[in-house]
């Protein structure tokens, strides 16, 4: 096959999948923008919106083993074609939904049905393509992400006037549908090894494999932190620190999310020449991490001088961390991508619901216990610091010291 022919088909594939992935992440962050709306109507509170939040990734987390055996038997178009299903029906439920407990069912529902939306195409790059392009469509993918979250700040707070927060969910219902006639007619349908997948109880396998191990931290705290303020607690920040109005947050939401937009840009087009040039994406983790945890130092010490520059920045640097997911992907053979994948998502996931619902708690018990909502918002930025920083030193300290058990001396570093 020749190269435009070639091309035609990569770009084909990734287009079908990433148009529900732009869907899944404009879900994710939605209610980072909608928060003033649903505090108002609803009368929610910091702990309550981060429950809201929260419930997607829960919904999200649950579903990771089983959506890696899946992939591994049923192959990436057939499990999120099923999957989506549920996110259609989620959308659905949150537009109609009367009170709090049906909205975090319904957002519940909405995380297990996008799932899939990232994981499938990636464990698809894995079996049709070669590394270096495996790593720029997966940071591409994760640039689509990005491109999801930018639509949920302002594109979204301009359509509320017209459509109301309940007809925004039935419009994107109706984009999940025709994305999931998308995947129908443009994803292909990848062989599973059914061979594999009849052991897809050996989880225990990748989740002590080194790579695994040592990346785990950086996965639940420095990643899933990332995502929960990027989706959630960025909006309370500039509101309620900054002091910022629902329409100026909005704003600096899309100033974040498209800093992240470029990064991730950026990343798909520098890493093939990086490791061309004998970079490694371990390098690049363990030069990058410190960059970001010291942007999140200084956003905890300036407070409400960290309006949504330093926010960007921050989030920008420790987009590095991204790069988590093919490495440990990558030190799997194919036939356990979907699985390796998957398990390491459910770290990710487990710590953004863990940290938009836990730093919810904080704030709330913060302000209970007298303090000032702004340093309260700093207290629970100041845990995600201890949190971030403790990952990145096991990431730096975890291969000496597994070497060192093995009497050997370590060659990761």
């Amino acid at each position: 096959m020749n190269r435009p022919r070639v091309a035609l088909a990569v770009t084909g594939v990734f287009g079908a999948f990433a148009f529900n992935y732009f869907l899944s992440a404009l879900l994710r962050a939605v209610v980072a923008t909608l928060a003033p709306e649903f505090a108002r109507e609803l009368h929610l509170g910091a702990a309550d919106l981060g429950l809201l939040a929260g419930a997607y990734f829960l919904g999200f987390a649950c579903m990771q083993l089983p959506l890696g055996w899946a992939l591994d038997r049923y192959g990436a178009r057939r499990v999120l074609l099923c999957f989506l299903v549920f996110a259609v029906l989620g959308c659905i439920g949150f537009a109609l939904a009367r009170n709090f407990g049906q909205l975090v069912v319904a957002r519940l529902m909405i995380g297990l049905g996008v799932s899939a939306s990232l994981m499938a195409p990636l464990a698809a790059f894995v079996h049709l393509y070669d590394r270096p392009l495996q790593l720029r469509l997966n940071s591409w993918m994760l640039m689509t992400g990005s491109l999801g979250m930018v639509a949920s700040t302002l594109p979204v707070q301009a359509l509320l006037p017209m459509v109301g927060w309940r007809g925004l969910f039935w419009l994107v219902a109706a984009a999940l549908a025709v994305g999931m006639v998308g995947i129908a007619a443009g994803a292909p349908a990848d062989p599973p090894s059914r061979g594999e997948a009849r052991q897809a109880g050996a989880y225990r396998a990748i989740l002590t494999h080194p790579e695994f191990v040592r990346s785990l931290p950086l996965g639940f705290f420095t990643y899933g932190g990332l995502i929960a303020v990027q989706a959630l607690w960025a909006g309370p920040w500039l509101t309620q620190v900054v002091g910022l109005t629902a329409s100026g947050a909005a704003q600096g939401l899309f100033l974040i999310n498209l800093t992240m937009l470029c990064a991730f840009l950026a990343w798909g087009v520098v890493i093939p020449r990086l490791l061309a040039r004998g970079w490694s994406q371990e390098r690049l983790i363990g030069r990058g991490w410190p960059a970001g945890a010291l942007v999140l130092l200084c956003i905890v010490l300036l407070g409400s001088r960290a309006g949504a520059g330093w926010l960007a920045l921050w989030c920008a640097f420790t987009s590095v961390i991204a790069l988590t997911q093919p490495a440990v992907a990558q030190a799997f053979r194919k036939e356990e991508a979907g699985r390796a994948l998957s398990a390491f998502n459910l770290a990710i996931f487990s710590g953004v619901f863990a940290w938009q619902w836990g730093m919810g708690l904080v704030i709330d018990a913060m302000v209970g216990a007298g303090w000032e909502g702004a340093d309260s918002h700093r207290a629970a930025m100041a845990l995600l610091l201890l949190g971030t920083t403790g990952a990145g030193l096991w990431y730096w300290l975890y291969p000496r010291v597994a070497t060192r058990r093995r009497g050997v001396v370590s060659t990761q570093r």
